[in-house]
């Protein structure tokens, strides 16, 4: 699988290659602010199958740190202290991107109106 995705102006590049290690949403009040909507959905790939290009800024969230393009402000990515990035589906340019979640995060706070993902693990929490 060969995913891209940047932001809305263009200044930043994501590539992507293989799969992913886990895809999921979260619920989570940071999340719901950081993407202005119900919930936010991610795909986590190794540090090593992405490149991105082009510069972004980044906010420091309660266990990692959020990526954005400083002009246009798309959210695009977060990482931490692993090897792991976690890159924001509403980044990329495939639509549909065909990555469905394994699991939702913090279902406690999801929408009424919101059904949970068929098969997917359910965490009132992060992931344990």
């Amino acid at each position: 699988m060969q995913l891209e995705g940047g932001c809305n102006c263009g200044a930043v590049r994501i590539q992507l290659a293989g799969e992913p290690i886990r895809t999921g949403l979260c619920h989570c009040l940071t999340c719901r602010k950081e993407t202005g909507s119900a919930f936010m959905a991610y795909a986590v790939w190794d540090q090593a199958a992405v490149t991105v290009s082009g510069e972004t800024r980044s906010w420091t969230g309660s266990t990692d740190r959020r990526h954005f393009c400083g002009i246009c402000g798309s959210a695009l990515f977060a990482t931490d202290d692993s090897t792991e990035i976690e890159v924001r589906i509403g980044s990329l340019d495939q639509v549909p991107t065909g990555l469905t979640p394994d699991h939702e995060l913090w279902v406690h706070r999801r929408e009424h109106w919101q059904t949970p993902v068929a098969e997917a693990r359910q965490h009132a929490g992060n992931r344990p």
